[in-house]
């Protein structure tokens, strides 16, 4: 079970996941910057996970102390909670001194929120002994990370995903020698860049490629890369394979003591190279200022602020010029605690103690700076003097000291809806009881998520337990946050947003929201989230992640331009006659195994049962029955135990794995050419060859198990787990030598239809027959069999499409995948890390404030872009919202028009009432009305059908509701060809 756990996990990190759990951390400072990294570390299995705090929790600081853990040590209030998230970590409490002897332990040292004397002191152990040491740290809306890997440490996969790979199509005897390839979507090429080191395999004719060492590569277009010198190569002949090689790189790491007075920031601009000094002698500045005054500076104090600024021109006059703006402004909030920031940071700190253990991405190099001070330019913010934020003895006091006494009550009235409790949904909804975001009289978060709590959500969806597995995700997430803060207001609804709940949340529910967030993983839902807040004008925020990467988008009326909806991905089809006759790559080997799993142990168990269901009573009312062919397999191989199964198996490996293979080399064989001097196999047509069944190949066994077990499930058999008795009855399983057949077909590009074998008359008594049998078998019932949907967690489904698949790729000569890569195709599963979904949901809560402020600068908000395989974040103001001119008039992408379509009679307006209405108000003659795809006015329509439907009511074939219904109208007006989109029409019903 526990690579149902991480499985998603695996996916982002590659082998270097299972390192994680070797590894020993440990975590100083259990404020909110170290809590969100212990967190993050076990979940994601780090092996042992020490805590290490002298302070006590005061109230409010962190999500895992609760109430009950206010005056108590930090780090012994956060064992118990954080040893719950995850079983397989070992989590403890070191009390003591941490010293040199005690560290050794350890390969990633991660202090938050330190004194400098204590970072510089272990900074130094660490480095001497080879220890990753790691400093992270958070000050009211700035944050700073900080990486000493040592002086060779060594990054074994700097990349995310899977190395790139195509199919090689021909190759060129030149020099240089030119490749012609294609990925496995043919009609987009291969993705390499220039530079790019590759190697060959399965090369026929030019096999001196498949020998050569990695060699980089020059991309000529989409098809075409150049290679080395081939021109003294054998000519190519056909097949191969072009995959990218990745090589270790090694990175050297100076000491915090040195690194601190020469830092190497790491940045993407000269401005931003500016703001990231300004702030790291803001750090010091701040460090330095706590030793004179034994407390950080008062928030809003200007005193305070000035003598921070005299002391980061002292520290940072090798630096080179300061923001002296933006030093003040850090330093007049520093004292402050922002759960936000605070998680962005953590969760950014984790992400480089797994590279420090797993040598996965590159880690930083050296220095990070963060900060969000643009919150402080809201109107409202940049006026507060010292008395606003003053502490009232609140567990939000740390988020007063920013924002003020009066934006906290603020926030306890907000109404949100968070669409998704997934890994984004849970951080979102943490970060809220923590900011106490509808915590207060009219507050209200309502959460909607429609799915159940799987085992692999639990490695990143941080309010779910074991115990929770097969529970409703928003429920046991809205119940979880109340523990963490039991004055927020939630509501949880087990329900997909979309057409089919628009009486839960329609456009009533969603006018009276103060903003949305979207947490959702499919484009369909996020789609209709972002057309429903459009219509409303409510205030939206986009995440999403992939991986190590992930977005944050601004939609916030009506300053914003609106979102643009997202296009599919590629959803994994392929046509058919590549897949049922010429695979060439891995992605089509497993979606043809995902449709033989659908094909044999989900569709005929459908099939049987619908058709039972429908049968006649009488047997006389039989005569001229139509049996489909499915249901006439699934007859005549019903299996009565276990050895059947297998030896069902075993007959369709033979088929398809052996026989099918064989006849294709019948009716194609490898000489045949398609034209003369053309070969037909060939370029990405890959001549197959039969496999022999091996009873001791563990892939052939795999196989005959897992459809065996699979089969007995759907015909309500008992299972045998005993490996011996199924070998038993494969040794005493004897096949009929296979007999190609003549004149039946040549496979083309198109593809083929097979014709179906008509049954005699007897053999359709017979079924039928076997069909009365079986019915009355069930008592009159009609569920013979149990259909199996394919699960991409579960073990057996996975050992089958992995198998299925990998046999048909050595049909093929495609190299195989392994079960992760498998799992991760077959399953287009969207690959997930903890990090990630905290790093983002933290960067949308930032937007939560600007949001609650009503800031009206659109300057003021970002859109954010994550990369933590590079830590690396873009952060933009979002596009300011269209204007377009029509009829001589400029109008936003926000306005529309409004009419209230009720009549004096109370009933809604006729089409024509509409029109004049139009007319006299914006002297627009309509040529034509649509709701939808409906036409309801066209005036191109004879005079007798456009008095028809002029006549007809607004309100005509629209389902009534209880609240008022809102309809959207498109139209058309006389002469405006020339004119830019016309504004929507808004129609309010009775």
């Amino acid at each position: 079970m526990a690579g149902a756990r991480y499985s998603r996990q695996l996916l982002v990190l590659g082998g270097g996941g299972r390192r994680l759990r070797e590894a020993a951390v440990l975590v100083g400072g259990l404020r909110g910057v170290g809590a969100q990294a212990a967190a993050a570390l076990v979940l994601a299995g780090a092996r042992r996970v020490v805590l290490h705090e002298s302070g006590a929790a005061p109230g409010g600081v962190q999500f895992l102390q609760g109430e009950r853990g206010v005056g108590r040590n930090r780090a012994e209030v956060s064992q118990q909670l954080l040893a719950a998230l995850n079983p397989d970590v070992e989590v403890s409490v070191h009390p003591g001194e941490l010293s040199e002897e005690f560290l050794a332990a350890f390969q990633v040292v991660l202090l938050t929120e330190s004194p400098l004397e204590e970072q510089l002191r272990i900074g130094d152990i660490c480095h001497a002994k080879g220890i990753c040491f790691i400093v992270a740290d958070a000050k009211g809306l700035a944050g700073q990370l900080f990486c000493d890997f040592g002086e060779h440490f060594v990054v074994r996969d700097p990349v995310e995903g899977d190395p790139l790979c195509a199919t090689v199509q021909h190759v060129s005897q030149g020099n240089p020698g030119i490749v012609t390839c294609a990925g496995a979507d043919k009609n987009r090429g291969h993705r390499f860049s220039d530079g790019d080191l590759v190697m060959f395999s399965g090369v026929e004719g030019m096999v001196e490629l498949n020998s050569s060492e990695p060699c980089p590569v020059h991309v000529l277009d989409a098809f075409r890369l150049e290679i080395g010198d081939t021109s003294a190569f054998s000519p190519y002949r056909g097949g191969g394979r072009i995959s990218e090689v990745r090589p270790r790189q090694e990175r050297s790491y100076e000491p915090l003591r040195r690194a601190l007075a020469m830092p190497r920031i790491q940045t993407r601009s000269s401005t931003e190279l500016l703001r990231s000094r300004t702030l790291h002698a803001a750090f010091w500045a701040l460090h330095a200022f706590r030793q004179q005054r034994g407390r950080l500076p008062q928030p809003r104090a200007p005193e305070d602020a000035e003598r921070v600024l005299e002391l980061a021109r002292e520290l940072g006059s090798a630096l080179g010029p300061l923001d002296e703006d933006v030093v003040r402004a850090f330093a007049s909030v520093s004292a402050g605690e922002l759960c936000p920031v605070a998680s962005f940071m953590g969760a950014l700190a984790a992400q480089e103690a797994m590279k420090a253990i797993t040598g996965k991405f590159l880690p930083l190099e050296q220095w990070f700076y963060f900060d969000a001070l643009e919150c402080l330019a809201v109107e409202g913010a940049a006026g507060l003097m010292p008395e606003d934020c003053a502490p009232r003895g609140s567990r939000y006091d740390g988020q007063i000291a920013v924002f003020g006494a009066d934006f906290q009550e603020e926030l306890g009235h907000q109404k949100y809806f968070v669409v998704g409790a997934g890994a984004i949904g849970c951080e979102l909804l943490k970060n809220f009881a923590m900011m106490g975001l509808a915590a207060g009289p009219g507050g209200d978060i309502t959460v909607t998520d429609m799915d159940t709590i799987a085992r692999s959500n639990l490695h990143r969806q941080l309010l779910f337990r074991e115990a929770d597995v097969g529970k409703p995700k928003a429920e046991v997430a809205a119940a979880a946050v109340r523990l963490i803060n039991p004055d927020i207001k939630v509501t949880a609804h087990q329900a997909q947003l979309g057409p089919g709940t628009e009486k839960l949340f329609g456009s009533t529910f969603f006018r009276r929201l103060d903003g949305a967030v979207s947490a959702l993983d499919t484009l369909t839902a996020r789609a209709y989230l972002e057309s429903c807040c459009i219509r409303s004008r409510t205030a939206l925020l986009d995440t999403g992640t992939e991986g190590a990467k992930g977005n944050v988008l601004a939609m916030v009326p009506p300053l914003s331009q609106q979102l643009e909806p997202g296009s599919d991905p590629a959803d994994g089809s392929f046509p058919l006659c590549t897949l049922r006759f010429f695979p060439c790559a891995i992605e089509h080997t497993l979606q043809w195994a995902r449709d033989e799993f659908e094909g044999l142990f989900q569709l005929p168990a459908e099939s049987v049962n619908r058709f039972l269901g429908e049968l006649p009573e009488e047997l006389p009312r039989w005569e001229g029955l139509v049996v489909p062919e499915q249901v006439r397999r699934s007859l005549q191989e019903r299996p009565r135990d276990w050895g059947d199964c297998v030896r069902w198996a075993r007959r369709h490996w033979q088929l398809r794995y052996h026989n099918s293979i064989a006849q294709l080399l019948h009716d194609v064989p490898p000489s045949h050419e398609s034209s003369p001097g053309v070969p037909f196999w060939s370029g990405d047509r890959r001549c197959p060859h039969p496999l022999t069944f091996d009873i001791s190949n563990d892939t052939h066994l795999a196989y005959v198990e897992a459809a065996a077990h699979l089969l007995a499930h759907t015909y309500r058999l008992p299972s045998c787990g005993d490996r011996v008795a199924t070998r038993d009855v494969l040794c005493h399983t004897v096949l009929p030598p296979f007999v190609p057949k003549d004149g039946r077909y040549v496979p083309t590009v198109e593809g083929v239809e097979e014709v179906e074998e008509a049954l005699e008359p007897g053999q359709l008594l017979e079924l039928v027959q076997e069909l009365a049998r079986w019915k009355r078998e069930l008592g009159g019932g009609t569920e013979a069999m149990d259909p199996i949907h394919y699960d991409k967690d579960d073990d057996l489904h996975l050992s089958f499409i992995t198998a299925a698949s990998n046999l048909r790729a050595e049909n093929y000569s495609i190299p195989p995948a392994d079960r992760l890569t498998s799992q991760r195709i077959a399953g287009r599963i969207v690959p997930a890390i903890i990090t990630t979904t905290a790093a983002v949901a933290a960067l949308a809560c930032l937007e939560v404030y600007k949001l609650v402020w009503r800031c009206r600068d659109l300057r003021c908000y970002r859109n954010s872009n994550l990369f933590l395989s590079e830590c690396l974040l873009f952060r933009i103001q979002p596009l300011p919202a269209p204007t377009y001119r029509y009829w001589g008039k400029e109008w936003s992408c926000w306005d529309r028009l409004e009419v209230r379509a009720i009549g004096e009679d109370g009933q809604a307006l006729t089409v024509r009432e509409l029109l004049a209405w139009l007319q006299e108000e914006h002297g627009w003659t309509v040529t034509k009305l649509l709701r939808g795809s409906t036409m309801l006015y066209d005036g191109e329509e004879e005079e007798e059908m456009r008095a028809r439907q002029q006549a007809q009511r607004l309100s005509d074939g629209v389902e009534r509701c209880a609240e008022p219904r809102q309809l959207e109208l498109q139209y058309v007006c006389a002469g405006d060809e020339l004119e830019d989109a016309c504004p929507p029409l808004l129609c309010t019903l009775p």
